[in-house]
């Protein structure tokens, strides 16, 4: 799953924008096919633009140069250091949510949407 999520603008709720998540995905690395699963299950909740690069890339040598994560996969969300390693998806939905929450208050006043 290398490249851009397939989802389009039309698919986002009124008033919602993506949460841009980049997986730097090492080859062999069972932790890095089990967060895109996870991100691939996630994005059917949340409007996620999900992009895997993959480590050897010039630009998965720049990010791991730049974030220097312990282990695979590097996962930035939003252009900043989420993870590093197994993915951890209740910390990472908890954002998700939070966002989501931000969002509507932003565009209806209250978390309620009202």
């Amino acid at each position: 799953m290398f490249g851009k999520s397939t989802r389009t603008a039309q698919d986002l709720p009124r008033g919602a924008t993506w949460v841009d998540i980049t997986v730097v995905h090492a080859p062999a690395c069972h932790f890095c096919d089990d967060a895109e699963q996870s991100l691939s299950a996630l994005a059917k909740r949340f409007p996620l633009a999900l992009r895997v690069v993959a480590l050897e890339s010039d630009e998965g040598r720049l990010l791991t140069a730049k974030h220097r994560p312990a282990m695979s996969p590097l996962v930035l969300v939003d252009g900043r250091f989420f993870s590093a390693g197994r993915l951890p998806r209740k910390k990472l939905t908890a954002l998700l949510e939070q966002v989501a929450v931000e969002h509507a208050v932003a565009r209806d006043g209250s978390p309620m949407g009202g």
